[in-house]
């Protein structure tokens, strides 16, 4: 097979920034050419123009165009013409798409095309009770119409995508992976006492609830240290950064003992895994994070948040805990629990990698894209 990949982000040098979505997609490419399948890749809204050959996947870095008038429908129209000639060129069979602002809303493709639903704007405004301008829903809702075939990382987003565009279509699942070659226990020596989230510094992550969570930490472990590893994003309510807001939570005593690292390359992101104690990822929005896969396969006791999709990646209890972030105290005793208790911790690790290799391991899931794609081609 011959599969392409339309993004708006991917994990490389020549990109812009790239998150959860852009490591998904690297990861099934990646197995997919492992399997003797050719992969294309065509990374849109780009500084500039690009065309190569990487590790066996073809990259097409296509530069972001800007337009006096209905640029929204030009660019796209642009990127049709553009992929349509590349599907023709090199015999691509199918397209994949994310639902993230509907960019295949009026793109027709001379191939099957398949959106993936990482989350859309739309699924993030609703989970977070927030408004959301009219075009973006339409694009998306267009975009999800316009799909030969509907694919979701997680059974949650499959349900709420389908209520919130009130779709007919069938929708598979098959849950983001990790590759466990690359994420694995260090055997490095834990600092004591550490506490680490690592994701974007955004409210939607859930980091203002982490704030209160972590003066009631400090009362009763005054030895924890925080450390926070990220992109601060500006809030959109106050238009304060996120990082001066979670300052501002913080108690004298208390601030004393958070680090802030800023965004680090993924080597030292991973570094940083393997020296906390535990992992905190208290997030009110995610269609199935990446963040938890990589802590769980490195064999960290993590806690969450037990929204929706938590329980298809968690065991509470099991693998860690999960938690409603705006319960601060029953939060905080469990990071508190997991501090105390080393050996508790060391078990839910293990059993939290135990749960990636069944469920998340790129060799689970490349076998069910593979099913998957055939039978959309055939």
């Amino acid at each position: 097979m011959h599969l392409a990949f339309l993004t708006p982000e991917y994990p490389h040098p020549n990109s812009t920034p790239s998150g959860g979505l852009g490591t998904s997609i690297k990861n099934l490419a990646e197995q997919l050419v492992k399997k003797d399948h050719k992969i294309s890749v065509f990374i849109y809204g780009q500084e500039k123009d690009l065309v190569f050959r990487e590790e066996c996947i073809r990259f097409h870095f296509i530069k972001q165009l800007n337009y006096d008038f209905f640029g929204w429908y030009r660019y796209r129209k642009y990127l049709q013409s553009y992929l349509n000639k590349v599907i023709l060129e090199e015999k691509i069979d199918a397209v994949e798409a994310p639902d993230w602002t509907g960019i295949t809303a009026f793109i027709k493709l001379k191939c099957p095309l398949v959106i993936r639903m990482n989350g859309s704007d739309s699924y993030f405004c609703r989970l977070e009770g927030r408004s959301q301008k009219k075009k973006n829903f339409w694009f998306e809702k267009s975009g999800l119409k316009n799909a030969d075939h509907l694919l979701s990382v997680s059974k949650f987003t499959a349900e709420k995508t389908r209520e919130i565009f009130k779709l007919k279509k069938e929708i598979t699942v098959i849950p983001n992976s990790v590759d466990l070659n690359n994420f694995s226990p260090t055997g490095e020596v834990v600092i004591q006492d550490s506490i680490l989230y690592f994701g974007s510094i955004i409210k939607k992550k859930g980091v203002l609830e982490l704030a209160e969570i972590f003066n009631l930490i400090y009362k009763k472990n005054p030895n924890a240290r925080l450390i926070m590893v990220g992109r601060d994003v500006g809030d959109i309510q106050t238009g304060k950064s996120t990082k001066v807001l979670f300052e501002d939570i913080l108690n004298e005593e208390s601030r004393g003992n958070v680090s802030w690292l800023g965004s680090l390359p993924y080597e030292k992101v991973k570094a940083q895994i393997s020296k906390a104690v535990v992992i905190v990822l208290p997030s009110f929005a995610e269609a199935l994070p990446m963040t938890w896969l990589e802590a769980m396969a490195m064999e960290k006791a993590i806690v969450t948040s037990d929204i929706g999709w938590a329980k298809e990646v968690m065991i509470d209890g099991e693998t860690g805990y999960t938690v409603n972030p705006k319960d601060h105290a029953a939060y905080a005793e469990k990071v508190l629990t997991l501090l105390s208790n080393r050996g508790l911790t060391e078990q839910m690790g293990v059993a939290a990698r135990k749960r990636v290799i069944e469920k998340f391991s790129t060799e689970v899931t490349v076998e069910k894209n593979i099913w998957y794609y055939e039978s959309v081609i055939s």
